[in-house]
């Protein structure tokens, strides 16, 4: 049987959290709640970023350290092993977002190769993650993705790409480290696809080391997911697949409006979760040949995951099912689910402070638009004040 109250256990939730820590999140978590708060925060931090004032220390002691693990990969083993302290683990992820120069991918690209060899000691790291867009320029991918020709320069450059891409899903193979891949927006995700796909056909013959990202706040994600079951089983690879609702359903939607084609986005949030819940359905029906990362902040959907693996037999610690959630968000549902015997892995952001506020200002904007989620943190977060001083 399913605990159907399993969310609600604030002492387990919060156990690795201090007295300070706890009235940090509370605090962070209810100046995200304010809309004009986080504009007006937005707004000052960059602008004290740009204008070079003494401001890293104030960010590094508040919203860094509450949503981020360190500046490096060493700086984030501390959280790391306190994370795995109680059976949840990690997936270090680069958050340095915006990058466009030759140099800067083959920097990223030597990050990921060091985060896997970083992992391969270490039980509690047994993922990485990077974005498309970290290995290659967001108008190649776009360009593919609309059948256009290349250039002579512009097939090298993606030659390059693809080089990036096949010597991490190598290294990760050789290492026995699993790779989870993000999506990204529409207009370059075709491209995305497809070289993901031709990393799958590689190296998970064994067994699933490459993931893919369906983010299924896209109505076209399931059809796609059972084109490519097809292709994998007659050509005899695993697929792997982290599912997610999405991350750029304002961006998608104006863009088709200006374009005039067809959202690519679901009508409605009921119809997303709708979506995202059939998908997960699909992907445990078929769990031998799919491997899945069930990336997710929802409760009744983490609640049918438990259901359904429980209904066809799957263990909890069957290797094929992750579920994980962001570092600094959900611990009532991270922590609950590894004392429940679950696979588990927090997303540790880290990197340079300057270089991740991109990443940590469209955190907030996301808490912001999503009220319910902030207000649920809350809720738990004074739940366990309450508790500890009775």
């Amino acid at each position: 049987m399913i605990n159907k109250t399993l969310f609600e256990n604030t002492e387990t939730a919060f156990a690795l959290k201090s007295d300070s820590e706890l009235e940090r999140a509370y605090f962070l978590f209810k100046m995200i709640s304010v809309q004009p708060l986080v504009r007006i925060g937005t707004a000052a931090t960059n602008f004290a970023l740009k204008a070079k004032l003494p401001v890293e220390a104030l960010i590094r002691s508040t919203v860094f350290d509450h949503f981020c693990g360190g500046v490096n990969e060493e700086d984030c083993l501390p959280v790391i092993d306190k994370l795995f302290t109680h059976k949840v683990s990690s997936v270090l992820d680069y958050s340095v977002e915006g990058k466009e120069s030759e140099e800067q991918f083959d920097g990223a690209l030597e990050k990921i190769l060091k985060i896997i060899q970083f992992c391969d000691d270490r039980e509690a790291m047994p993922i990485v993650v990077f974005k498309p867009t970290g290995f290659g320029r967001f108008y190649l991918y776009q360009k593919k993705t609309e059948g256009l020709e290349f250039t002579k320069e512009e097939q090298n450059e993606w030659n390059r790409v693809v080089a990036r891409f096949d010597a991490v899903c190598k290294l990760a193979e050789e290492k026995e480290v699993e790779v989870l891949i993000d999506g990204e927006e529409s207009w370059m995700q075709d491209a995305a696809d497809d070289l993901v796909e031709d990393m799958m056909s590689l190296y998970n013959k064994k067994k699933t080391i490459v993931y893919n990202t369906l983010q299924t706040y896209r109505w076209d994600r399931l059809d796609y997911l059972k084109g490519l079951h097809n292709r994998a089983n007659k050509d005899g690879f695993t697929i792997g697949m982290k599912i997610v609702r999405g991350a750029y359903m304002e961006k998608e939607r104006k863009r088709a409006d200006e374009r005039d084609y067809k959202s690519p986005i679901c009508e409605t949030k009921a119809i997303t979760d709708d979506n995202f819940n059939t998908t997960l359905k699909y992907i445990l029906e078929n769990n031998k040949t799919i491997s899945v990362f069930i990336g997710t902040h929802n409760e009744a959907s983490s609640y049918l995951a438990m259901g359904l693996m429980n209904d066809l037999g799957i263990s909890r610690n069957n290797n094929n099912i992750w579920f994980g959630q962001l570092y600094g968000m959900s611990d009532h549902i991270s922590f609950n689910l590894a004392s429940e015997g679950y696979n588990v892995a927090k997303y540790i952001p880290f990197g340079p402070v300057k270089d991740v506020m991109p990443y940590l200002i469209r955190r907030a904007e996301e808490n912001t638009s999503v009220a319910g989620q902030t207000n649920r943190e809350l809720v738990l977060l004074k739940s366990e004040k309450k508790r500890r001083r009775m």
